[in-house]
C-alpha cells in the first residue's frame, strides 16, 4: 500500500524552493471528483522506499547515450537526483539506467510539448499541465517474488532483499510529476544550457544539464477468470486472446476500464503454472491493450503474422469512413506504430482517463470499438479454424534480411566484425521457409529500452556493452553473439 510521497526542490544558491504538489487537479465539473480521492497516489508500483538528496542534474530520456554524453561533458550523474522526461523508453529503464549511471534517484516528467495546443482535457484531448502518469517500473509480468513458479498460499518466495540484489526490482527511488512540477524543477537547475535535441515544452523554460518518495511492499490476494471456447477439431490447440485488464486509474482506454487492480499478476501466475503446457499447445497470443483512444487503426505482429492482420483488416469498414475498410485507412496513414507504445494517448495512465474523455474524445458513438473487436475476432477464429495455421515465414525472413540487419550494418560501421554467416543463414531460412520455434529469441525488447523491439536483441545489447567498453573481448563478444542467432536461424531457433 503506498503512502503519501514528498519531493522537494531547493535552489542551489540560496536554498530556496519548496515543496512539490504532486498532485492532479480535479477539473471542473467532473463527474468522478469524489472516486478521485481514491485513485492511487502519484507513484510508480515497486520503485523502493528511500529518502535521498542530491544535486539535480537533466538526463533528456534517459537513454545510456545520453547519460554517456552528460559523461563525456563533464557532467557528473554519480550522487545526483536525476530529471528525464518521459517518452522513448520504459520507465523502469530510464531508472535502471539512471542507477547504473551513479544516480542516487531519478524524477520523471511528461513535457508541456506533448500537451498539443493550449486547450485540454475536459475541453480538449491532451492531458492537463498537472496530469501524472504513473505505473510500474518493474521490468518483467508477474510476482518478482515467485519469478518462473506460481503464486500460490505456502509457495516459495524471494525476499524483496534478494529481488534488488539480482537486479528484478530498482535500486533507487523513482518518482513521476507532472509539466508544472518539472518545470519547476528545471527552472533551478544551473549548468550549460542543453542542446536543441534535449530542449522541450513551451512552458517558457530553458533546459540546462545541471551540475523522497514512501510506500510499503505488501502481499495481497487477487482473482482470475478464464473462459475457454472448446474446439472439434484440435481442442488441446490454444489461440489465447489476452488484456491485462486492470487499470492504474479510472482505465477509460487502458485497458478500456478500470476492473480488478493487479489481475495483469493473476494471468502470469496462470502462464506460470501451465507453463509447459502453454509451451507445447499454444500457437499464438493476441493482445489488445488499449482497444480504443481516438480515430486510426495502430497494430503490430511478429512477421509471419502479417498477412493474417492485413487480411482481417480488409474485412472490417473502417467506423470513420463507411465508403473504405480499415486496411485502406492504415495504408493512407502511413503510420508504424507498436503493442508497446509510449503513452499511445494523451490521458495515458493518469487521473483524466475516464469515461468523459472516451465519450468527448476517444469513441463517441462507440463505433470503434466494435471495429476493434471484430479485428480481434476474425484473427482468432482464422488461426483457430484453419487447418493449417496461417503464418507466413517468408515474411518473417524478408524482414530480418532487409530492415533488421541494416540497423546492425549500421551500428557495426567501421568495426572489425562480420555479419557474413547472419547473412547466409537468414537466406537459408528464406529458401527453405522454416518454422521457427523460438521467434522470441530474436523478436524481443532490448535490455536498455524495454519498450524498444529490437530485431537482434543479444547482438544489439552486446554491441552497447562494446561500444561502452571499448575492450576486444568485448568486440570478440559481439562477434560471438552474431555467430550464436547464425546457427539458431539454421537450427530452427534452437539457440547453442
Amino acid at each position: 500500500m503506498k503512502t503519501k510521497e514528498t519531493l522537494k526542490c531547493e535552489e542551489p544558491i540560496n536554498g530556496s524552493g519548496g515543496p512539490i504538489q504532486l498532485t492532479q487537479e480535479i477539473y471542473p465539473g467532473d463527474p468522478y471528483a469524489t472516486e478521485a480521492a481514491e485513485v492511487v497516489p502519484t507513484f510508480h508500483a515497486y520503485a523502493p522506499t528511500a529518502s535521498v538528496a542530491g544535486p539535480a542534474v537533466y538526463v533528456n530520456y534517459g537513454r545510456v547515450e545520453e547519460c554517456n554524453a552528460l559523461h563525456e561533458l563533464g557532467v557528473n550523474i554519480s550522487g545526483a537526483v536525476v530529471l528525464a522526461r518521459y517518452g522513448k523508453i520504459f520507465r523502469g529503464d530510464i531508472v535502471g539506467n539512471a542507477y547504473e549511471a551513479g544516480a542516487v534517484g531519478a524524477v520523471v516528467y511528461t513535457i508541456r510539448r506533448t500537451m498539443v495546443g493550449k486547450v485540454w482535457f475536459p475541453d480538449g484531448r491532451p492531458m492537463p499541465p498537472t496530469g501524472v502518469q504513473i505505473g510500474t517500473v518493474y521490468w518483467a509480468a508477474g510476482d518478482p517474488s515467485t519469478p518462473g513458479w506460481a503464486n500460490r498460499s505456502g509457495c516459495e518466495r524471494i525476499e524483496v532483499e534478494e529481488m534488488v540484489a539480482r537486479g528484478d526490482l530498482p535500486r533507487i527511488p523513482l518518482l513521476h510529476v507532472s509539466a508544472v512540477d518539472g518545470e519547476a524543477i528545471m527552472r533551478v537547475i544551473g549548468g550549460p544550457v542543453a542542446g536543441d535535441d534535449w530542449q522541450g515544452g513551451d512552458g517558457g523554460v530553458v533546459y540546462r544539464v545541471g551540475p523522497g518518495p514512501g510506500g510499503n511492499q505488501t502481499l495481497a490476494t487477487i482473482q482470475n477468470v478464464f473462459a475457454v471456447i472448446k474446439g472439434v477439431e484440435e481442442p488441446d490447440r490454444y489461440v489465447l486472446l489476452g488484456n491485462h485488464r486492470d487499470a492504474w486509474t479510472f482505465g477509460a482506454v487502458g485497458p478500456n476500464s478500470g476492473t480488478a487492480a493487479l489481475l495483469e499478476k493473476g494471468s502470469t501466475e496462470w502462464v506460470e503454472e501451465n507453463r509447459e503446457m502453454l509451451k507445447s499447445k499454444v500457437v499464438a497470443y493476441l493482445n489488445v491493450d488499449c482497444a480504443v483512444s481516438g480515430p486510426g487503426f495502430h497494430a503490430s505482429a511478429t512477421p509471419q503474422l502479417d498477412d493474417l492482420l492485413k487480411q482481417a483488416a480488409q474485412q472490417v469498414q473502417d467506423p470513420d469512413n463507411s465508403s473504405q475498410t480499415i486496411y485502406d485507412s492504415w495504408i493512407a496513414s502511413k503510420e508504424s506504430s507498436c503493442i508497446h507504445s509510449i503513452a499511445a494517448y494523451p490521458v495515458y495512465h493518469s487521473l483524466y482517463d475516464d469515461y468523459v474523455w472516451m465519450q468527448k474524445f476517444g469513441d463517441p458513438m462507440f463505433q470503434r470499438h466494435i471495429a476493434a473487436a471484430s479485428i480481434w475476432g476474425l484473427v482468432a477464429l482464422k488461426l483457430a479454424d484453419e487447418e493449417i495455421l496461417p503464418f507466413n515465414y517468408i515474411s518473417y525472413a524478408s524482414e530480418l534480411l532487409q530492415m533488421s540487419t541494416k540497423e546492425l550494418e549500421h551500428e557495426l560501421l567501421g568495426e572489425p566484425i562480420s555479419l557474413t554467416s547472419l547473412f547466409k543463414s537468414i537466406e537459408e531460412l528464406e529458401k527453405a521457409v522454416i518454422k521457427i520455434k523460438n521467434e522470441k529469441k530474436i523478436y524481443a525488447p532490448s535490455k536498455h529500452n524495454d519498450y524498444g523491439s529490437k530485431s537482434f536483441p543479444g547482438i544489439d545489447d552486446a554491441v552497447e556493452k562494446a561500444k561502452k567498453l571499448k575492450t576486444t573481448e568485448s568486440w570478440h563478444f559481439v562477434q560471438h553473439e552474431i555467430w550464436r542467432v547464425s546457427r539458431a536461424l539454421v537450427l530452427n531457433g534452437e539457440f547453442t
